[in-house]
């Protein structure tokens, strides 16, 4: 009809009908024979546990150049597999081949018995008893420690505690500023009532957690990506990457009541880390006193962790020797994407390799 505002092919559009229903039949055929999905594939060896927490060193193919080895600080809020997705989408095997000796810390599922971890138990606690795992294997004062998004944060905070342990520092996607306009997890933040929620709930369900991210974009993270699986259903390659990233997603620990209630209160709600107020069990966390070395990674198209949230650490840092490095994507691009494979790890290896 001449006058309508559609415009419809009957030829092209049985022709898309045609091609939808074979991706479903190869879709079908594909899921079938999808074996285990398994995340986390460079080989590894259990070096220290206690309570849920592991620390994991890794094995490359070839031994490490560098004389200082490397801690992975990970967020609370997933399992820090996302660093080690799959051999061809894998930050840690990347650091590997480029020389670094690579450790993890991986800190498990809380359950009733984590109820009441707070900060300090995490930070002055587990993660300090690891860097002294690290330091003592290989026989050196200081090492790097490598700090992602909430992991960063704790990891500014170990830095300023306990700078003579932390030889150099990287951070990536790590807020600093927790009250940026564009910080869409903050502004939701602070219409909570932490204290009630967490009296309520306890241990925070990771149900909870995922929702509260997924809402943040909620047509791109709950139905867009969904509508593409189609488009990949005859490849089972890419089908089984999907599912990949989609058990990382889902595969979430749920977080310690206590240590949440303070993480959301006083870096969310009360944005004390800028301000220098943060505290971590009785001492005050001055990020001045961070005087190492710094490299700060962000991601230019992160919505959790907008760039605004992370710039302002050079600012407010007591180092001297500080590099901003802007990655042209978002929060979980900068580990699983091709071009972060090829760019993120040479530039944290040549970073550290001047120091």
């Amino acid at each position: 009809m001449n006058g309508s505002p559609f415009l419809i092919d009957p030829e092209r559009a049985q022709a898309e009908v045609e091609a939808f229903r074979r991706k479903l039949e190869a879709g079908m055929e594909t899921l079938k024979h999808v074996g285990p999905i398994e995340l986390g594939t460079t080989p590894r060896e259990a070096v220290y546990r206690e309570d849920k927490l592991t620390l994991w060193h890794f094995k490359g193919e070839k031994p490490p150049t560098a004389k200082t080895p490397l801690l992975i600080c990970y967020a609370l809020v997933n399992t820090p597999w996302m660093i080690d997705l799959q051999d061809d989408r894998s930050m840690v095997r990347n650091l590997l081949a480029q020389g670094e000796d690579v450790y993890l810390i991986d800190w498990g599922y809380p359950d009733g018995a984590d109820r009441w971890l707070t900060l300090e138990d995490y930070i002055d606690g587990y993660l300090d008893r690891c860097v002294d795992v690290v330091r003592q294997r290989h026989a050196v004062d200081a090492l790097n420690l490598l700090g992602i998004c909430q992991g960063g944060v704790f990891s500014l905070c170990y830095a300023a505690l306990h700078p003579h342990k932390v030889r150099n520092l990287v951070t990536m996607v790590t807020p600093v500023d927790f009250h940026t306009p564009d910080n869409m997890l903050s502004h939701w933040a602070r219409h909570v009532d932490i204290d009630l929620f967490v009296d309520a709930v306890g241990n925070v369900p990771a149900d909870v957690m995922n929702f509260a991210y997924l809402t943040l974009k909620p047509l791109r993270l709950n139905q867009q990506k969904y509508v593409g699986l189609v488009d990949i259903l005859d490849n089972p390659k890419e089908v089984e990457n999907f599912l990949r990233m989609e058990k990382w997603i889902f595969d979430s620990p749920d977080q310690a009541g206590e240590a949440f209630r303070e993480f959301a209160r006083d870096f969310f709600q009360k944005n004390l880390l800028i301000k220098g107020e943060a505290r971590i069990g009785e001492r005050t966390v001055d990020l001045k006193a961070v005087t190492q070395p710094v490299l700060n990674i962000y991601a230019e198209q992160d919505h959790l962790v907008p760039p605004a949230a992370s710039t302002p650490l050079g600012d407010v840092i007591g180092s001297s020797d500080y590099t901003a490095l802007a990655f042209p994507g978002g929060h979980i691009g900068i580990y699983v994407s091709g071009r972060a494979q090829k760019l993120v790890p040479p530039a944290i290896h040549a970073w550290l390799a001047e120091r």
